[in-house]
């Protein structure tokens, strides 16, 4: 096949070019596209050097199969229409086009059959912290219907980017010789912080980072559940923890959740709290599940039950769902 990837330069990008290697995808040739600042840069795939080209309204996606995009909003949403011409199926990490009801949304785990009705050529691929949530969502869901959702997310710096990453630890250097502190990436520092705040406030006092929760969630699982988020962003480096409680319409048992989550598909069980088992970002990095801890029913809510989660948000919160996407178009033979 011949794969596209808009955004080669960046922590998503560049790990796409990792998962696309590891999952063996059928590659016959990749081309890479980025910005002014990234054009010219060489990486190498499977042993070859790819060179990055200036992303530019022309023809350069001609026979290209798949195309997966991720620079932004601003830029897919420009770029949509050169990228799909010529039947490019676009997948998109950006926020450009999730909500729009002619392109679907899509979570391999929860509805992978939406991915099959694109009438534009776009498939979208949900928030990071959505992606993470849904997928544990939904063995729930199986068990009995989620009528509430409260989540409180603790977010990597990577999910402002490498550059945050980077301004992390710088910043964590800088306060360890008591040197003045920079701060670009967020508007505090993140060193020895906590910033509850991820993307702008609207109007109902909620971040955009938070309503994308509530209103993604309902178009991924087809569902009426009304989710109420606090988004976070945390001193870790990389993988988002959430801590959620939900509402069920009938009791849910410890035991119940338990086995749902042991069996559910991208998920797996690191439930024991008697020798401290628990998921935790620092081991999880690079890793593609979503990781289910701190499994309990809730004490103020006969019909609520408590847990906790982790994943690496640029692989399943981004690069990995992206594959998985495609990787579901092909055997279904609609790629």
């Amino acid at each position: 096949m011949k794969v596209a990837i808009v955004g080669a330069s960046g922590a998503v990008g560049q790990e796409l070019m990792k998962v696309l290697a590891e999952r063996n995808f059928p590659v016959d040739e990749l081309l890479l596209f980025g910005s002014e600042r990234s054009a010219g840069r060489n990486y190498t795939f499977r042993g070859q050097d790819c060179e990055v080209r200036l992303l530019q309204h022309d023809d350069a996606f001609d026979g290209v199969d798949v195309a997966f995009v991720s620079a932004g909003a601003g830029t897919s949403a420009e770029y949509a229409a050169d990228i799909t011409r010529f039947g490019a199926v676009m997948i998109d990490n950006s926020k450009a086009f999730r909500m729009d009801p002619d392109v679907p949304l899509v979570v391999p785990e929860v509805n992978p059959e939406d991915a099959l009705n694109r009438p534009r050529g776009i498939i979208a691929n949900p928030n990071c912290t959505t992606i993470q949530m849904v997928v544990a969502l939904n063995a729930i869901e199986g068990l009995s219907h989620i009528k509430k959702v409260h989540v409180s997310t603790y977010q990597a710096a990577s999910g402002a980017g490498a550059q945050a990453m980077a301004e992390l630890l710088e910043q964590t250097r800088q306060s360890l010789a008591a040197e003045p502190v920079t701060v670009n990436k967020f508007k505090y520092q993140l060193a020895f912080n906590l910033i509850p705040q991820i993307d702008v406030f609207c109007e109902n006092g909620y971040t955009k980072e938070e309503l994308k929760m509530f209103d993604e969630t309902r178009k991924i699982m087809h569902s009426d559940v009304r989710t109420s988020a606090t988004c976070v962003r945390v001193p870790s480096l990389r993988s988002h923890s959430e801590s959620i409680w939900v509402e069920t319409e009938r009791p849910i048992s410890v035991e119940e959740a338990r086995e749902a989550f042991s069996k559910a598909p991208g998920v797996v069980l690191m439930d024991n709290p008697k020798e401290s088992e628990y998921p935790m970002p620092l081991f999880l990095a690079g890793k593609d599940p979503v990781y289910v801890g701190r499994i309990r029913k809730d004490l103020a809510e006969d019909n609520g039950l408590a847990f906790w989660i982790v994943s690496d948000q640029i692989r399943k919160g981004a690069a990995l769902n992206a594959v998985q996407i495609a990787e579901y178009l092909i055997a279904k033979k609609s790629l």
